[in-house]
C-alpha cells in the first residue's frame, strides 16, 4: 500500500470512527430521554395512554426553539431604521415564530415555586395562534402532570445539543414515537409503521418529485422518509413533493402534524374516515400513494360507499376491507403513478370476488412488485406480511405484462427476541433487486447500522455484473401467463421457490421454516381444489332428475 492509499484508509477509518461515536451518542441521549419521559406513568395523572402527546409536544417545542434561535441570529441586525424583525421573515425562512413566552429556554429558566404546567399550556397556546397550521393540534394537558415530574422532563430534553441539526431532532422524534407504539400495545399500531419497512418502501417507490398520499396516514412516517430518500439525492423536499394524508383519530392527525414540523415539513393533513370519505377528492390525482392500513378490517357498510368512484374494479362480497384499501390506493393514482403498501398474506390468495379484483388488477397491468415479509416486523402483531406496489406508468414499458417477487423472509435483523427489522444495507439489496428488474442502475449509499449483527447481502455476489437473473429462494419474474396458471395468486412463495442448501449448509429451525412454507402453498392449492371440486359436484347434483 503506497503512502496516499494508507492516507485515505486512515482518513476512512477515522470518519467511520467519528459517526459510531456520534451515533453511540444519539443513542444514550435517546434512551435517557425515554427514561425521563417514561416516568410520567407513575408521576402524573395522565393514563399510560395519554403521555405519549404531551413528552412529544415538548420535543416539538424544544426544536422549534432551536431552529428559532438559529433563524434569530441570522436575522439579527437585517433590521432598519424604518422596519424590524418580524413575524413574517422568519415565516419566509419556513421557521415558525415564537413569542418570548412560548420558548423552551424561558420554560427551561422558569422557578421551580411558578406553575409550569399551567406555562407549558400558556406556550402551546401562542404557538399555534402564531402557526395557524397548528392550530388545535398541540397538548395543553400539561396541568395534570407535577411540577417536579415536568422541571425534569425540561432538563432532560434540553441535554438534546444544541447545535444538533434537524434530522437529530427528527431521529429522537421516531425515537420515541416507536418506543411510544410498543408501550401502547395494539394502540400504537394504529399510528407507527415500523420504519424499515417505511424505508423499503419509499426506496422502491422512488418519490423523488410530484403529490404523495397517505389516506391512513397515521403519524407520517411515509412522509418523512419521503422527504429523507429526496435530501439523501440532494433535493428539496420542501420543493420538490406536496404531502397528503387522512386520518381517523385526530390525536393521531395531530402527532402526523407535529412530526412533519420537527421534520421541517407541512402538508395538508385531514381528519377523516378513509372508507367513507373522500376528504381529498383522490381519484386519479397523486404521483405516489403510500399506506399501511389496518388488516381484515369487518363491517364496513358497503351501501354507503357501492357508487364511489374510488373503487372502480366493484365491490369486494367478502365481509373485509384489504380489497377495499387495494382499489381506494390503485384508484387514486394518476396515469403514471405508483403505489406501495403493507398488505396482509391472505390476500395474495383471497378467492371469489376478491380474485376477481385482483384478476382485473393484474389485466390492467399495475400490479408490478410482490415482496414477501417475514414475522415480527410490527410492534402489536407477529404475523408475516407482503408488500404490494403498483405501477401505472408500466404499461408503456418492456415490464408491461411481468411482475417480480422477491421472497425476503428470509433477510432481517433481530432487534430482540420477539422483533425484527431490516438494516440500512438489507433495505438498500431489496430494492436494488427491484432496480435491476427495471433496468435502473443499482445504488450502494447505506450506511452501517450499530444495532446490527452479522453478514449483510451482496448485491455483486447475488447478481454478477450486476444483471438481474432469476433466484431460487429470492426472486423470479413472472409473466401475465404464469400468474393465470396459478389461479391469479400474488403469493411470491408460490414462484420463488425454495434455494437449493448443501448438505453441510443444513440449518434445521431454516429448513423446519421453508417446509413450512410449502405446506401454506400446497394448503392453498388443496382450498382451489376443493373449490373446483365442490362445483362440479354441485353442477352435476344440478343435472341430476
Amino acid at each position: 500500500m503506497n503512502p496516499s492509499q494508507l492516507t485515505v484508509s486512515t482518513d476512512i477509518e477515522t470518519q467511520k470512527g467519528v459517526v459510531s461515536k456520534v451515533r453511540s451518542n444519539q443513542s444514550e441521549i435517546e434512551k435517557r430521554l425515554w427514561a425521563a419521559a417514561d416516568e410520567l406513568r407513575a408521576n402524573s395523572k395522565l393514563k399510560s395512554s395519554e403521555y405519549s402527546v404531551p413528552v412529544l409536544g415538548l420535543i416539538f417545542l424544544r426544536y422549534a426553539d432551536h431552529r428559532f434561535a438559529l433563524a434569530e441570529k441570522e436575522l439579527a441586525g437585517k433590521g432598519t431604521g424604518r422596519r424590524s424583525i418580524g413575524k413574517e421573515d422568519y415565516q419566509a425562512k419556513g421557521i415558525m415564530f415564537l413569542p418570548p413566552h412560548a420558548r423552551f429556554s424561558h420554560l427551561l429558566g422558569l422557578p421551580e415555586g411558578e406553575n409550569i404546567g399551567r406555562a407549558i399550556n400558556e406556550a402551546m397556546k401562542a404557538v399555534e395562534s402564531e402557526n395557524e397550521e397548528l392550530k388545535g393540534v398541540l397538548s395543553k394537558s400539561y396541568t395534570k402532570i407535577e411540577n417536579s415530574t415536568l422541571v425534569a422532563l425540561l432538563k432532560n430534553l434540553s441535554a438534546i445539543p444544541v447545535d444538533a441539526e434537524g434530522d437529530t431532532f427528527g431521529k429522537i422524534y421516531e425515537y420515541f414515537l416507536g418506543n411510544f407504539a410498543r408501550a401502547d400495545g395494539q394502540k400504537g399500531g394504529e399510528f407507527f409503521t415500523p420504519t424499515s419497512l417505511v424505508k423499503l418502501i419509499v426506496q422502491v417507490i422512488e418519490p423523488y418529485h410530484g403529490r404523495i398520499f397517505d389516506p391512513t396516514c397515521g403519524s407520517g412516517g411515509m412522509f418523512v422518509q419521503s422527504a429523507d430518500f429526496i435530501k439523501a439525492h440532494r433535493n428539496n423536499p420542501s420543493v420538490d413533493i406536496s404531502v397528503y394524508g387522512q386520518e381517523r383519530v385526530d390525536e393521531t392527525r395531530q402527532l402526523c402534524l407535529m412530526n412533519l414540523a420537527v421534520h421541517g415539513l407541512s402538508g395538508d393533513i385531514r381528519q377523516g374516515n378513509s372508507y367513507y370519505e373522500d376528504l381529498h377528492e383522490c381519484v386519479g390525482k397523486f404521483d405516489f400513494v403510500m399506506a399501511n392500513p389496518p388488516f381484515n378490517v369487518d363491517k364496513v357498510d358497503k351501501e354507503k360507499i357501492k357508487d364511489d368512484p374510488r373503487f372502480p374494479l366493484g365491490m369486494p362480497k367478502a365481509d373485509n376491507a384489504n380489497y377495499l384499501w387495494i382499489e381506494l390506493f390503485f384508484s387514486a393514482l394518476n396515469e403514471k403513478g405508483r403505489a406501495g403498501f403493507v398488505m396482509a398474506n391472505s390476500a395474495t390468495d383471497a378467492r371469489q370476488s376478491e380474485l376477481e379484483i385482483r384478476k382485473k388488477l393484474l389485466l390492467a397491468n399495475v400490479v408490478d412488485v410482490m415482496i414477501a415479509v417475514g414475522p415480527n416486523f410490527f410492534y402489536t402483531v407477529t404475523l408475516p406480511c407482503t408488500l404490494w406496489f403498483l405501477d401505472r406508468g408500466k404499461i408503456n414499458s418492456d415490464r408491461k405484462n411481468k411482475l417480480l417477487f422477491v421472497d425476503a423472509r428470509h433477510i432481517f435483523r433481530q432487534v430482540d427476541r420477539a422483533h425484527r427489522k431490516f438494516s440500512p444495507k438489507q433495505i438498500e439489496y431489496i430494492a436494488n433487486i427491484v432496480r435491476l428488474y427495471r433496468g435502473q442502475s443499482p445504488e450502494f449509499t447505506a450506511g452501517d447500522d450499530d444495532e446490527s449483527t452479522g453478514p449483510d447481502p451482496d448485491l455483486n455476489q447475488t447478481f454478477p455484473g450486476l444483471q438481474y437473473a432469476d433466484i431460487a429462494g429470492l426472486c423470479k419474474i413472472a409473466t401475465l401467463k404464469d400468474i393465470e396458471a396459478q389461479g391469479w395468486s400474488l403469493n411470491p412463495g408460490r414462484y420463488v421457490g425454495v434455494a437449493d442448501k448443501g448438505e453441510d449448509d443444513f440449518d434445521f429451525a431454516e429448513r423446519l421454516e421453508e417446509l413450512h412454507e410449502e405446506l401454506e402453498v400446497l394448503n392453498s392449492e388443496a382450498r382451489e381444489l376443493e373449490e373446483k371440486v365442490a362445483n362440479n359436484v354441485a353442477a352435476l347434483l344440478g343435472q341430476v332428475p
